[in-house]
C-alpha cells in the first residue's frame, strides 16, 4: 500500500510539474505574441503618423492661402468657383455625406469601433512595413517625401520625434533625475539622455549632461538644458514611471503605479 501511495504521489507531482511547464510555455507564447503585435503597432504609427500629419498640415495651409487669396478676388472670379471654400460638406457630427449614409444604415451603434479599426490597421501596416516588399515601399515613400521642398523639413522633424518616443530601438532617455530649476529651492523632474558633446562641450569646457525637461501633462513637448552632473540627483524610478508621474501631474507616483499593476 505504501508503494502505491508513493507512486500516486510521484505521478501527481509529475502531472503538476507538467501543467506548470505547459502554463509557463503558454505565457511565454502569449508574451512573445503580445510583444510582436505591440512592435507592429508602433511600426505602423511610425510609418503613417509623420506622413499623415505632414500632408494634413500642408492641406490646411493651402486651404488657408486659398481663402485669403479668394477674399481679394473680384466677385466674377469667385462666382466661377476657382477658389473653393476649402472644406467638404459635413453634417453636425463632422462626417461627409458618403460616410454618414453607411452609419445611418447600421441597425445599432458600436462604441469604440473606430479605435479597434485604428489599432488593427496600424498592426497590419506595421506587419506589411516589416516585410521585404513593405520596407522597400516605405523607403521609396520616405525618399519621395524628403525630396519635396518645405514639406521635407516638417516630415523629417515629425519622423524624428515619433522615432524618439515610439521606437523600441531608441534609447532616448537613460535615467530620471531631479535638479534645482528655475531657481534654488525649487526642484523639477528631468530625463537624462546622454553626456553633452560636440561644440557645446568644447565651449563649456566641463562635464555636462543633456537633460530633457518635459511639460505636464504632455511630455512630448519641453526643452533641453545642459546641467553639470554633480548638480543632478538621480532617482531609482524608471523612465516609464517618470513619464506616468509627469502625465498625471504628480498624482500617480511610482509606488501607486505598482499597486495599480498588482490589482
Amino acid at each position: 500500500m505504501s508503494r502505491k501511495r508513493k507512486r500516486k504521489k510521484s505521478e501527481l507531482k509529475a502531472r503538476a510539474a507538467n501543467i506548470q511547464q505547459l502554463r509557463a510555455k503558454e505565457q511565454h507564447v502569449f508574451m512573445k505574441l503580445g510583444a510582436k503585435l505591440r512592435a507592429y503597432f508602433f511600426t505602423g504609427i511610425l510609418v503613417t503618423a509623420p506622413v499623415s500629419i505632414t500632408f494634413y498640415m500642408a492641406y490646411k495651409i493651402i486651404l488657408w492661402i486659398d481663402a485669403g487669396v479668394g477674399r481679394l478676388l473680384p466677385p466674377q472670379l469667385k462666382a466661377q468657383g476657382l477658389f473653393p471654400a476649402g472644406r467638404l460638406d459635413r453634417d453636425s457630427h463632422g462626417l461627409p455625406p458618403q460616410l454618414k449614409s453607411y452609419y445611418d444604415d447600421l441597425p445599432f451603434t458600436i462604441p469604440g469601433l473606430g479605435v479597434i479599426v485604428l489599432i488593427v490597421s496600424m498592426i497590419l501596416i506595421g506587419m506589411f512595413a516589416a516585410g521585404f516588399v513593405g520596407s522597400f515601399f516605405v523607403r521609396l515613400g520616405d525618399w519621395m517625401v524628403k525630396k519635396m521642398p518645405v514639406i521635407s523639413s516638417v516630415y523629417s522633424l515629425l519622423k524624428q520625434v515619433f522615432e524618439t518616443f515610439l521606437s523600441n530601438k531608441s534609447q532616448a532617455f537613460s535615467r530620471v533625475a531631479l535638479l534645482e530649476y528655475p531657481r534654488k529651492g525649487i526642484w523639477i523632474l528631468g530625463f537624462v539622455s546622454t553626456d553633452t558633446g560636440g561644440e557645446v562641450r568644447r565651449i563649456l569646457d566641463r562635464e555636462m549632461v543633456n537633460v530633457f525637461i518635459p511639460t505636464t501633462p504632455n511630455p512630448t513637448s519641453g526643452f533641453l538644458i545642459f546641467v553639470p552632473r554633480e548638480d543632478l540627483v538621480f532617482l531609482e524610478m524608471t523612465v516609464e514611471e517618470g513619464l506616468k508621474f509627469v502625465i498625471s501631474g504628480g498624482i500617480v507616483t511610482p509606488e501607486e503605479a505598482k499597486k495599480i499593476k498588482k490589482r
